[in-house]
């Protein structure tokens, strides 16, 4: 007979466990506004469980950068600071060049294989349209890479910094899809420049070249900052300072 301890303790985990996804893929896809306030009761309520799961859910969601507590204990979704949006940038930019650039001289045959499994689930999420899976799958692809260069420091540091732009970068592709016609609808990632971008880097990396991988992973960077510049440019008021 199972202890009912032992019972109620791997419920709260599988209940934390579904509200921390369903809370995240609403805040990815910007379901859940940047800086709408999270109340425990209401959470609780809504999911039909008791306040410790919805705790930790958000307690996970918070480490991610997704969710924030206010001096007043105010929880809320973590709000889009656009003035600070350089200042992301340069800190992505940075990073991601040392990692793609580390990949290329540290990485196995092994780590080469994870890799180009990754790049085929993101372009089958390209091919599928679906904003939710390619952020997911990026981050996973770029993840990847940084564990080629097996540094735990910048690993830790780096998937920080992709947890807390997945919205943007949801935006991002709402740009992009946005300003295809029907007949510039792809079936296949190559005709899609992120997609060529990730061939890019993925090619120095497998080729070794350190050099031609960070230049290929600033340039990726270049490009999401222009693109989600052009989107808020075009959609929120032009008074805004964006860079």
């Amino acid at each position: 007979m199972a202890n009912p301890k032992t019972s109620e303790t791997g419920a709260r985990r599988h209940g934390g466990r579904y509200i921390y996804e369903e809370l995240r893929k609403q805040i990815l896809t910007l379901k859940l506004k940047p800086g709408v306030q999270l109340d425990e009761i209401s959470l609780a309520a809504q999911f039909g469980l008791s306040r410790s799961p919805v705790r930790d859910a958000l307690a996970r969601l918070i480490t991610e950068g997704l969710v924030t507590i206010l001096p007043n204990r105010t929880t809320l979704v973590t709000p889009f600071e656009i003035e600070e949006f350089p200042n992301y940038i340069s800190a992505l930019d940075l990073i991601q060049r040392t990692v793609t650039r580390l990949a290329a001289t540290a990485r196995t045959e092994e780590d080469l294989q994870r890799i180009d499994k990754a790049n085929a689930q993101y372009i089958q999420a390209v091919q599928d349209g679906d904003y939710q899976a390619m952020s997911e799958c990026n981050k996973a692809l770029h993840m990847q890479i940084a564990k080629a260069g097996h540094n735990p420091y910048f690993i830790t540091y780096y998937e920080r910094l992709l947890s807390e732009g997945q919205r943007l970068l949801h935006l991002h592709f709402d740009y992009m899809f946005s300003h295809l016609t029907d007949g510039e609808r792809f079936s296949n990632a190559d005709d899609f420049k992120t997609g060529r971008d990730h061939n890019n880097i993925i090619a120095a990396i497998i080729a070794g070249d350190a050099d031609a991988a960070e230049a290929a992973a600033h340039e990726h960077t270049e490009l999401f900052q222009k693109r989600f510049l052009s989107y808020m440019q075009q959609n929120f008021s032009t008074q805004i300072k964006l860079s």
